[in-house]
């Protein structure tokens, strides 16, 4: 895999496919930064993990949903290495409740952990990245963006929001070189999934195709190339990491 750019920030990256992101990205000779926003111990494990490869990774622990820290950090970033290449907004939350049981708050409060916290990244990103004339986004979405879910109203309007959000920044930035596109995972093998009722996930395996979960490295390495040169002519698009499901 070919890339233009030397860093990456990838948010919530200290567990599950963020971590993998974190050291799949790094295998490709990306310098990443570790974000997290608490479990500091986890996110030190995947930097020790990635220079045991002889990769580089930097640790820099900030709630994603904070826009002056958010800021900052991308700040930080470019102060040490000159730039900020690519940024994955990984990091996101559920608080899953049927929409007659769900409260405003509980409906906004993953709105903005997910979604408001994506658009800052990837307005600050654009900030950085059009003095480059370079850089790449991945937005992390979700097939319940696409496809909705029962007691997930507030996770799949965030997902959705932002996949439509993706493709407005696409158009804004393509002029100056910046590439947006999102991901849409289907059910993916974490340590999440993996506290799942066996029965569950049988019944879940039955819709997907290709009769399976997905493991993380499958997102990670589409994230790769969503970023890498080999996407130099894809900006604004959607790609489904889904065994099939949505078809």
């Amino acid at each position: 895999m070919k890339f233009t750019g030397k860093n990456v920030l990838v948010t919530g990256s200290s567990r599950g496919i963020g971590a993998e992101v974190a050291r799949v990205l790094a295998g490709y000779g990306l310098k990443v930064w570790i974000n997290y926003r608490s479990g500091a111990e986890a996110a030190d494990t995947v930097k020790a993990e990635i220079e045991a490869f002889g990769g580089q990774a930097a640790v820099i622990g900030f709630d994603v949903s904070d826009e002056a820290a958010f800021v900052d950090a991308i700040k930080t970033i470019v102060d040490s290495d000159g730039q900020l290449s690519y940024l994955v907004n990984n990091a996101g939350i559920t608080n899953d409740k049927l929409a007659l049981r769900m409260k405003t708050e509980e409906f906004n409060s993953v709105i903005h952990a997910n979604l408001t916290s994506a658009f800052i990244g990837c307005r600050e990103a654009m900030k950085v990245m059009r003095k480059q004339k370079f850089g790449a986004v991945v937005n992390m979405a979700s097939i319940v963006g696409e496809t909705g879910n029962a007691g997930q109203t507030n996770y799949a309007a965030s997902k959705g929001g932002m996949i439509a959000m993706t493709k407005s920044f696409a158009i804004e930035a393509a002029t100056s070189g910046i590439r947006y596109n999102s991901i849409t995972p289907g059910f993916i093998a974490t340590d999440m999934t993996d506290e799942l009722k066996e029965e569950i996930k049988i019944a879940f395996t039955a819709k997907i195709p290709m009769a399976r979960f997905g493991d993380a490295k499958e997102v990670a390495e589409a994230t790769a190339f969503l970023l890498s040169d080999h996407a130099s002519y894809i900006t604004g698009e959607t790609l489904k990491v889904n065994g099939g499901m949505s078809m």
